[in-house]
């Protein structure tokens, strides 16, 4: 299968089946050089959707969903990629059902004479849904939205960080093309999950501002510390690292055979303090009242922040899904804060950008649950960090810790 028959067949699924381009490229048969160029093709056609079918609508309103995923496709390679227009057309005309080949030529032929149209509207240009567009606007004001949308049509940095219970960071820095960015964060390039130290467990692979998120529970050696929905285990994992391995830890995930992905990551990083479990985090469990120093909700959420490495969300999501998502939210704080024991911190966080879900959610629980004070909360805007949206939100049940008493 040629390269851009696969890249036009990943499309067509992420379209009619919700899919996740990430996934599928996983799956496919591609040597080293194709699979760069089919992740560009791919991840820019994503990207760019309103802004590529912008270029050639007005030429062909009615196209069915395969031949007008072609045509952005090759739109793309014609005003992003250095691709020669020759090759681009041909390509596609061969792609082309028979009766659409001399379509298809034509209309590819009058997109690269023109050149790129910029259209004047901020959804169109950076390629949003108009409700998503409307959303940032909204909640955020029109100038950081636009920086928002501008952001997540960039390539995404790469971040990592070291597992100091195996590697410390000048030892790291001996390693080419880490680059650091604080005590454990480092942005690289490549395949990092190719190297030895990926493989032995003394780097992994986590986003900038998660990382961040850790940091807000305050753990210490020997705590009991819960991660309500944990897997793939990273944030677990950096906890278990920060507590120097000593302690407890309970891992809960919704899904059993998704338990086995925080078990492999433990023992690959040399965690031992970590019970992974598959339990639903929406609903109370009596036993677990006030038994954990420290409860970490990094809930479902609609992914807002995170249209930048998974630019299909946006096309995905629909406005009646942050309902459902909010509702889900709500069930896992009430389920979970019971847990936290009386001086005890509670985080809650999510990889969005939408006050719904942040920090009208927050101030809801806050009003029925007066046993918690907000510490602080931050919003991590991508503009800003170069890395996923996020929100986090700490919380202190009020009382005695068990030191004081």
């Amino acid at each position: 299968m040629s390269a851009r028959k696969m890249i036009l067949d990943i499309l067509v699924r992420v379209f009619s089946e919700n899919g996740y381009a990430s996934l599928m490229m996983r799956r496919m048969k591609a040597d080293e050089k194709d699979a760069a160029f089919i992740a560009e093709c791919v991840y820019g056609t994503l990207r760019n959707y309103s802004l590529l079918e912008y270029q050639w609508r007005h030429l062909a309103k009615k196209t069915k969903m395969r031949t007008a995923l072609l045509l952005d496709m090759s739109v793309y390679q014609l005003l992003f990629m250095d691709v020669p227009a020759y090759a681009a057309i041909n390509e596609a005309v061969e792609l082309a059902d028979r009766h659409e080949k001399k379509f298809v030529n034509a209309l590819l032929r009058q997109v690269s004479k023109n050149g790129m149209i910029t259209p004047e509207e901020d959804e169109i240009r950076y390629s949003h849904p108009k409700w998503i567009a409307a959303l940032f606007k909204a909640h955020y004001g029109e100038e950081n939205a636009v920086k928002i949308m501008a952001y997540n049509q960039t390539r995404p940095v790469q971040y990592g960080r070291i597992n100091t219970l195996k590697i410390t960071r000048e030892e790291a820095e001996k390693t080419e093309g880490l680059h650091f960015i604080d005590d454990i964060c480092f942005s690289y390039e490549g395949a990092l999950q190719k190297t030895e130290l990926f493989q032995s467990g003394k780097v992994l692979i986590q986003n900038y501002s998660s990382q961040q998120i850790v940091r807000y529970l305050d753990v210490k050696p020997g705590m009991r510390v819960l991660d309500a929905c944990a897997a793939p285990g990273t944030k677990t994992q950096q906890i278990a690292m920060l507590m120097n391995n000593q302690g407890e830890i309970i891992a809960n995930e919704l899904h059993a055979h998704r338990t086995k992905l925080i078990d492999e990551l433990m023992e690959r990083t040399g965690v031992s303090i970590v019970q992974s479990r598959s339990a639903d985090a929406s609903v109370y469990d009596e036993a677990q009242k006030e038994s954990y120093d420290r409860v970490l909700l990094d809930v479902p959420c609609s992914g807002l922040g995170d249209l930048s490495h998974k630019p299909e969300i946006r096309w995905h999501l629909k406005p009646e899904d942050i309902d459902e998502i909010t509702k889900i939210q709500a069930k896992i704080l009430e389920a979970n804060a019971p847990y936290v024991k009386q001086g005890g911190i509670l985080v809650y966080s999510t990889c969005t950008l939408n006050r719904k879900e942040n920090e009208n959610r927050i101030r809801a629980f806050l009003k029925e649950h007066n046993e918690f004070e907000l510490c602080e909360e931050h919003t991590f805007f991508p503009f800003v960090t170069k890395s996923d949206g996020f929100y986090c939100a700490k919380m202190l049940k009020k009382g005695e810790t068990a030191q004081e008493k």
